[in-house]
């Protein structure tokens, strides 16, 4: 399957942003999905994940209640819905695809990856 994320852009402190990534190949729907984030000098952490159907997600603590992960199985897609974005969400943010089980939150657990897109959050 090949990812392709796109919605990131600059926004102020407390702003929203919609994240969008959009696969092609194999069937999106037997794929759970993940979002990661890599901020300048640190490693890729787990931001979200969402099973199959979109019946369960995921949170990393640093974002529950502020994002949400969905996804719309007849559109090939998966989002993620930003809001009180905060300078430390400032990253460049990847959509990544797991086709063994689902809700994990190890980059080294997914098989294929977008090209990531920046977010940066002014203060």
């Amino acid at each position: 399957v090949q990812l392709q994320a796109y919605g990131g852009g600059l926004v102020q402190a407390g702003g929203s942003l919609r994240l969008s990534c959009v696969a092609s190949g194999r069937t999106f729907s037997s794929y759970a999905m993940g979002w990661f984030r890599q901020a300048p000098g640190k490693e890729r952490e787990f931001v979200a994940a969402i099973s199959r159907s979109g019946s369960n997600t995921n949170y990393a603590d640093a974002v529950k209640g502020r994002f949400t992960i969905s996804r719309d199985n007849a559109k090939n897609s998966l989002y993620l819905q930003m809001n009180s974005l905060k300078p430390e969400d400032t990253a460049v943010y990847y959509c990544a695809a797991d086709q063994i089980f689902g809700l994990r939150t190890m980059a080294t657990k997914y098989d294929y990856w977008g090209q990531g897109t920046l977010v940066t959050v002014s203060s």
